[in-house]
């Protein structure tokens, strides 16, 4: 939800952690399993936004928090693009926009391989876009 106006808005993203597409089977299956994501334990990830942080305009920011393994840690999704407009097929406003944070992964439980090289901080890409009602 958003309220343009006011600046300000509340998000909540649910993943299915079982959605995991890399292109290679075993690796799949291999995040899906205890060392990652533990999908049989943990099928799902949620994302609250508590706070929409504008300059002017724009939406820059939104801070909230991100449970993953059943552990609840702050994340801030920054805008890297983010627009709204009039849609002339729906005759409605538009928002969408791409957000992005870097989050260390073992904050969650899940640093498998950060003691052989491999990096504890990845990038969470989420994409969104909603329709007036």
């Amino acid at each position: 939800m958003l309220d343009k106006a006011a600046r300000t808005g509340k998000a909540g993203i649910t993943l299915d952690m079982s959605s995991v597409a890399t292109g290679v089977a075993g690796l799949d299956a291999h995040l899906e399993g205890p060392d990652f994501f533990d999908v049989a334990r943990f099928p799902s990830a949620r994302f609250v936004g508590e706070r929409f942080v504008f300059v002017g305009d724009k939406l820059q920011q939104i801070v909230g928090q991100l449970t993953l393994r059943d552990k609840t840690h702050p994340v801030t999704l920054q805008a890297q693009h983010f627009n709204c407009h009039e849609n002339p097929m729906l005759e409605r406003e538009v928002c969408g926009g791409d957000f992005e944070a870097t989050i260390k992964r073992s904050l969650w439980g899940a640093g498998w391989g950060i003691d052989m090289g491999f990096a504890d901080e990845v990038r969470l890409t989420i994409q969104v876009e909603a329709i007036k009602q």
